[in-house]
């Protein structure tokens, strides 16, 4: 059956005669024939002979109608990006002016996705036809497609402009300055920015970031010449408070501009009308006076204009207060516990800090405590709201957690309401993120859309997988609007890398992995994608190397997909990655085959040969690949497993210790301590061996100092149980650990609860002190601020001794206690063997140590000399003789 298709076709391939009368007698019932042998070839699966069939008869035949219209529709059909067939098959009939077929060709083109030709051609077809309607419809799809073109989005703008749809057309505006502005074709910038101006004067926000995009892309000189046209727009309205932020902002371009500094003092004139000394504090703060730098004087006069009666303020010592009385230059404040008191402005200036009645610190002072709590946790987006306003433009989780924990909120219940927190900030377009770090959170004056909060999230971010992560949330919506400006910016970001591909590196294949993604949603952004992945591939100087910096696991599973589908040895490949991935699906794929085994089986020999490198392969070949026949072919002893997992314990301690990848060294030893501890695959094996083997497995375990002393007690009481006589090399059971302290649970908790003290309490409440300080200004004469700072010196050192020790600390179980010997939960009495004196004493550890009561360290002097002894034996401590008489196991301790 497909061999008579494609007979048939070659037939008529070499029957076709291309004329302009063969031309004219074409409809699109020839095309519709046409599609009845491609889905007859689908079916027979000969799409690929059919395809070679016409490029070969194109080489000779270029104009071939038939075989420029099969070509074009299966690379079509497959994504190719190859899309010349169609379009010289189109351009035939353009030429031609038969638009019935271009529709219908267009219109075919489409059924596979997006084409920006295949748009433009359309839309002069219904330009031809007089059909308006139809072909602004076509544009607009054209603008998705295609967020290059500024001309056609400003077309669209004045056509709903003139259709009294001002939504419409205020959206396209915005989507054309955008356009304009990435080509720096400044004057339609200009034209389009007073359009806006006059149809959503409001939209504040949109204005202040098209003028921080033109102060870079095109200069600051433009920039002011459009804030200049924002501040007369909002002097119109009578917005004072947006004009001086409008000031603000030139006078940061151009701090000498004398008109722009004129202005801003009439705003405040109009703004502060109300207040009693605004004359005196413009003139006080050297506003008017060139000489003076504009914005210490903005700042000088704005915390002046702050003092006055009933405003609240902050003193270190006294707390917060209401302003009651300002007559000249002396104020009168009422503190909680110092009321009426009076001070000169220039000291209430440098004493005190000015709150806003919705201040959280004065909120604490006025509402009661069990009020605010409540309010608190019932209305976590006010919560956030007041906090990130008490303290400028912007705030972090740390910050906001200072203020209200443990003053508001339990520790236990910040879990909880943290969690609504950052799910709140995430999610409602009142709150976004600080444009240079990502941490800070702000209040916006306009509620933000989602594509705008992921926007400035991306611009906030600094690291390339974060971006992609923040991009991908963008892609992510139910309707994702790719011909935004948001988006243009994130893919083009993105693009670049690809563009800029001189050296293949981890950004340029996550970017090549991820567009291919998107194109594979939307074909028409593939135009983008110049390379292709086998050339990336060869191009890779270390692909285990590579592939680990592919911080995204979608990318290392979309990496290793392509793998499989476009390099022919990609089984080779995966092995070569296995010490890296781990996975069970990728390293069996296809393990069938003797060649195949011998390379797994290899695979397993050179990862316990070189665990130093391969230690989480190891540990996860340990616990995976046992029971694999190519696993147990490598014939590796149980002994040299168990022993290659000691080594592996001892390796992480020494790399944890010396801050070397310290995270990933944490899971691995964790994951071999539980192997051999807590799921006991080390006593089993003790138990299970001779004699001679545990001689040998002893000292290994015994020589990793980092490991905690009881475990080590533990396996040696084994040993003696199973071997008596068990001979241990040096005889002397090191219970001093660099790292590791037996203590108490009681002791434990203890401690804990000290920390937590100081860094819920004692912590926050001196960095208020050192925020307040630092506001007083001129920190050499500041006393208020060193002594803040001595204080935070002794907190942190503090904080990072009882972080070490509770680091350190391993609770002990007092179902281990064996009275075999003297060890750690242990009563000992002694005999001087000399005056025959008796002396008892109980071994706990240096946090319980209590020696007027007779309660000593294992790691004081004395202890260590007592630790391990059996009763009968006899020790010199000092030059004093003595004798254990008996070993008992202490009560409660």
């Amino acid at each position: 059956m497909s061999e008579t298709l494609l007979k048939d076709v070659q037939e008529v391939l070499n029957e076709e005669k291309w004329t302009r009368a063969t031309l004219s007698n074409y409809s699109t019932n020839q095309f519709k024939d046409l599609d009845l042998i491609l889905k007859e070839a689908r079916t027979d699966h000969v799409l690929d002979e059919l395809k070679d069939m016409c490029e070969e008869h194109l080489i000779h035949t270029k104009n071939s109608i038939i075989a420029l219209y099969l070509s074009g529709m299966i690379a079509l059909s497959r994504q190719l990006i190859d899309d010349s067939a169609l379009i010289s098959l189109v351009t035939i009939f353009v030429d031609n002016r038969k638009w019935n077929i271009v529709k219908y060709l267009c219109e075919r083109i489409l059924d596979y996705g997006e084409s920006k030709f295949a748009l433009r051609t359309l839309a002069d077809c219904y330009k031809n036809d007089h059909d308006e309607k139809a072909m602004y419809e076509i544009w607009e799809q054209l603008a998705k497609v295609d967020f290059e073109d500024a001309d056609l989005t400003k077309m669209l703008a004045e056509y709903f402009e003139k259709m009294s749809d001002l939504d419409k057309a205020i959206d396209y505006y915005k989507k054309a300055l955008h356009r304009y502005l990435n080509k720096q074709a400044w004057t339609n910038v200009k034209e389009i920015w007073e359009n806006l101006l006059v149809y959503c004067p409001e939209d504040i926000d949109f204005f202040l970031h098209v003028q921080k995009k033109i102060a870079k892309t095109i200069n600051e000189e433009r920039a002011i010449m459009l804030l200049q046209e924002l501040y007369a727009s909002c002097r119109k309205r009578n917005d004072i408070s947006t004009a001086v932020d409008v000031l603000k902002i030139i006078l940061q371009y151009e701090e000498h501009d004398m008109s722009a500094r004129k202005e801003i003092i009439d705003c405040f004139r109009v703004k502060y009308a109300y207040h009693s000394q605004i004359e005196d504090y413009i003139r006080v703060s050297n506003l008017q006076q060139s000489w003076r730098n504009i914005h210490e004087a903005i700042a000088d006069f704005e915390k002046r204009i702050a003092f006055d009666k009933g405003n609240f303020v902050y003193h270190r010592t006294w707390g917060v207060g209401r302003i009651v009385q300002v007559q000249g230059d002396e104020i009168t404040i009422d503190f909680a516990k110092q009321r009426g008191h009076s001070m000169s402005l220039k000291m209430a200036v440098e004493a005190l800090q000015i709150l806003s009645k919705n201040h959280i610190w004065v909120l604490k002072a006025l509402w009661r405590k069990e009020k605010l709590h409540d309010q608190v946790k019932a209305d976590c987006a006010w919560t956030l709201r007041t906090v990130i306003l008490s303290f400028g433009e912007s705030c972090d989780m740390k910050r906001i957690k200072s203020e209200l924990v443990p003053s508001v909120l339990s520790a236990s219940e910040w879990t909880t309401w943290n969690t609504k927190a950052r799910e709140i900030l995430k999610s409602d377009p009142s709150f976004g993120v600080s444009s240079d770090n990502i941490d800070l959170f702000t209040v916006r004056e306009h509620p933000a859309t989602i594509q705008e909060k992921l926007y400035n999230e991306f611009k906030a971010q600094r690291n390339f997988f974060d971006r992609l992560s923040t991009f991908r949330s963008y892609l992510a919506q139910k309707k994702p609007e790719l011909d935004s400006e948001y988006f243009s910016e994130m893919f083009t970001y993105f693009s670049r890398h690809l563009k800029n591909s001189a050296q293949i590196n981890e950004y340029v294949v996550a970017s090549y992995l991820l567009i291919s993604d998107i194109a594979g949603k939307y074909p028409h952004l593939g135009s983008s994608v110049s390379l292709n992945f086998i050339d990336i591939f060869n191009a890779i100087e270390d692909i285990p190397n590579l592939f680990l910096k592919l911080k995204d696991s979608k990318l290392r599973e979309s990496f290793l997909h392509h793998v499989k589908l476009f390099v022919p040895d990609w089984t080779d490949v995966f092995i070569r990655l296995f010490p890296f991935v781990l996975s069970n699906e990728l390293l069996l794929v296809n393990a069938t085959g003797e060649e195949y085994t011998e390379k797994l089986t290899a695979l397993a020999r050179n990862c316990f040969e070189n665990y130093r490198d391969y230690k989480e392969a190891v540990v996860w070949l340990f616990k995976n690949a046992r029971t694999e026949s190519w696993y147990k072919t490598a014939e590796l002893s149980y002994e040299k497993q168990i022993i290659t997992l000691i080594h592996i314990l001892d390796l992480t301690y020494r790399e944890i210790e010396n801050r070397r990848e310290t995270s990933e060294n944490r899971k691995i030893n964790k994951q071999v301590w539980n192997l051999l501890f807590k799921e006991g695959l080390l006593n089993a094996f003790i138990d299970e061996s001779t004699e001679e083997i545990v001689g040998r497995i002893y000292p290994l375990v015994n020589d990793i100092k980092e490991l905690d002393s009881s475990e080590k007690l533990k396996l040696r009481s084994r040993i003696i149980n199973k071997y008596p006589n068990f001979k241990f090399i040096g005889d002397v059971e090191k219970t001093i650990v660099s790292r590791g302290l037996l203590v108490t649970s009681a002791k434990y908790e203890e401690k804990q609860r000290q920390l937590a003290h100081i860094m819920e309490e004692e912590v926050p409440a001196n960095s208020r002190e050192i925020a307040f300080a630092l506001s007083l200004g001129d920190l050499r004469e500041n006393a208020e601020y060193k002594a803040a700072k001595e204080r935070q010196e002794m907190l942190n050192a503090m904080v990072v001794k009882l972080k070490d020790e509770v680091d350190r600390a391993q609770i002990f179980d007092p179902a281990t206690v064996n009275a075999n010997r003297v060890s750690f939960g242990t009563i000992v009495a002694l005999a001087n063997t000399k005056t025959g004196l008796k002396e008892e004493y109980t071994i706990l550890g240096p946090w319980e140590s209590d020696p007027a009561n007779r309660i000593i360290s294992y790691l004081s002097p004395f202890g260590g000399a007592i630790l391990n002894k059996k009763s009968g034996e006899q020790f010199t401590f000092q030059e004093t003789t003595y004798k254990v008489e008996s070993i008992s196991i202490a009560g409660e301790y």
